[in-house]
């Protein structure tokens, strides 16, 4: 085979030749990233060239093992599969993202990758991100908008300001809100964008609520990719957004399909002039399932199999690929490392967007300071001044922004606002966590931080400082929280090469 093409090629052929055995334990959590982008990367190029179904309700677990089996009899044939890659047959993919580091960092990851393997790839997306492309090495074609970038930027910020301050529902609405004006002014130009840059198919943020139809509207194969948690309209688990156990008795699903009418009746709102818009071009789209527009071809999540609920109600083009993270092509951050004393290391952080409320750092830094022989590390972001915190223990690192995949190899707890990539940064290290969920996908974060114990949960309205103390406590110093032995934690810093040559 030719040695450009080795790289995807062998992998499925490897792929389809063998029976794959992935271990269901929590400890696969620990997998290294690039590893799990490349199967991301085989099923987004596999399902736009129709070569393969990677059915993973038939497949299943091994009822005797309990491992996941990806079998070769469910794929296309060798033949076939050998044809597409002795002929250079590559694309040209276009990635629409949402503008905030929690997505755009897994989508990065997820388009080097692609490109690694020779594809193509383009960032569609605002001016206003072009530099955070850029460092990933990118290339990017910016929204068809009129305003400059610093206007942009300027706007971006303001909105992330008031964002920030807001919580639960509030703050849902609101970033609904803002998605939906995005995807409205989409609808008008992004389908000339997209012929423009010859892209021959679309993968898709889910967050990004309804770009879909534009793809959908030139003919062009579109997959759905999943950076936050996975939306379950089905209502045979909890929605995300909301902070409750998984239970499948009668009742529990009677309040499931609940929540899902709520959210998809607040979903509507926002998009009212996105539906009439569509309407009139005469889309005919069942606008009262919100998954009516998910991707037929594939539907990805980075979410492990391992850390989600129980549940085997997906779709057949739904999977679930875990962490599409390795720690490139981000913005070099610089940190006083010399500060580091070697103690057991408290990293804190709530995130990019919602970090605007002073009381949650004080009470941080409040429950910290009880305990004297650690160190904390606390990234507020960008809407504070460490000033405002007010008096910090002197045990205490107070910074914008933080290195945090290298702070989290040091450390032995995270305080985090239960974002998805944070988490799964922090089970990536064996590192259990203390969450604080503030709202989107965040209390659905926490419900499984609760469910497979890699943690503690609490609320905004319990968080005080002898609170948080108290459950960093038992946290510390009780092993049920650890995502896995201790005496392994260093040795899963290091690749996997088992897997590694699965992939």
């Amino acid at each position: 085979m030719i040695p450009v093409l080795q790289g995807l090629g062998a992998a499925l052929i490897l792929l389809l030749s063998r029976c794959v055995t992935v271990t269901s334990k929590l400890e696969q959590l620990l997998r290294p990233r690039s590893a799990l982008c490349k199967r991301a990367c085989i099923l987004i190029f596999c399902s736009v060239e129709a070569t393969i179904t990677a059915n993973e309700t038939k497949n299943g677990p091994d009822p005797k093992s309990g491992n996941l089996v990806v079998k070769p009899n469910n794929c296309a044939g060798r033949d076939d599969l050998l044809s597409v890659f002795e002929t250079d047959h590559f694309m040209k993919i276009g990635f629409v993202s949402l503008f905030v580091p929690g997505h755009l960092n897994p989508m990065t990851t997820l388009a080097s990758q692609l490109q690694s393997r020779n594809h193509e790839v383009v960032f569609i997306t605002s001016p206003v991100v072009e530099p955070f492309v850029r460092a990933a090495e990118l290339p990017f074609v910016p929204f068809g908008e009129n305003e400059s970038r610093s206007t942009l930027t300027e706007d971006l910020r303001r909105r992330l300001s008031q964002l920030s301050k807001l919580q639960g529902e509030d703050a849902m609405r609101f970033v609904l809100q803002i998605v939906a004006d995005r995807t409205e002014a989409m609808l008008h130009w992004l389908p000339t964008t997209l012929a423009g840059a010859g892209v021959d198919a679309v993968v898709v943020d889910t967050y990004h609520f309804y770009v879909e139809l534009i793809p959908m509207r030139l003919g062009m194969p579109y997959i759905h990719v999943s950076n936050a948690l996975p939306f379950d309209y089905s209502g045979c688990t909890p929605l995300c957004v909301y902070s409750l156990p998984h239970q499948t008795t009668a009742a529990a699903l009677t309040r499931n399909r609940a929540g899902v009418a709520r959210f998809a009746g607040i979903l509507a709102e926002a998009n009212a002039g996105v539906r009439a818009h569509a309407d009139s071009l005469g889309f005919k789209v069942d606008w009262e399932n919100p998954s009516s527009t998910i991707s037929k071809l594939a539907w990805l999540t980075q979410m492990p199999r391992e850390f989600d609920f129980e549940s085997s109600h997906w779709p057949s083009q739904f999977h679930h690929t875990g962490p599409f993270h390795d720690g490139k092509g981000r913005e070099k951050v610089d940190f006083p490392w010399e500060r580091l004393t070697g103690e057991p290391l408290i990293y804190a952080s709530m995130g990019t967007v919602m970090n605007g409320r002073v009381d949650v750092f004080r009470g941080i830094t409040g429950a910290v300071a009880k305990h004297k022989d650690v160190q904390l590390v606390l990234a507020i972001g960008a809407q504070l001044d460490p000033e405002q915190i007010g008096p910090v223990p002197s045990n205490a690192i107070i910074v914008k922004r933080a290195p945090q995949l290298e702070l989290l190899k040091q450390s032995s707890v995270c305080i985090t606002h239960a974002g998805l990539n944070t988490v799964l940064e922090a089970l990536s290290q064996g590192v259990p966590q203390v969450a604080i969920p503030v709202t989107h996908d965040q209390p659905g974060v926490a419900a499984r931080i609760a469910d497979k114990k890699t943690g503690l949960v609490t609320s905004l309205d319990k968080l005080t400082a002898s609170h948080l103390s108290g459950l960093l406590d038992e946290v510390l110093n009780d092993s049920t929280y650890r995502p896995m032995p201790v005496g392994s934690r260093r040795r899963s810093l290091r690749p996997m090469d088992s897997l590694e040559r699965l992939i």
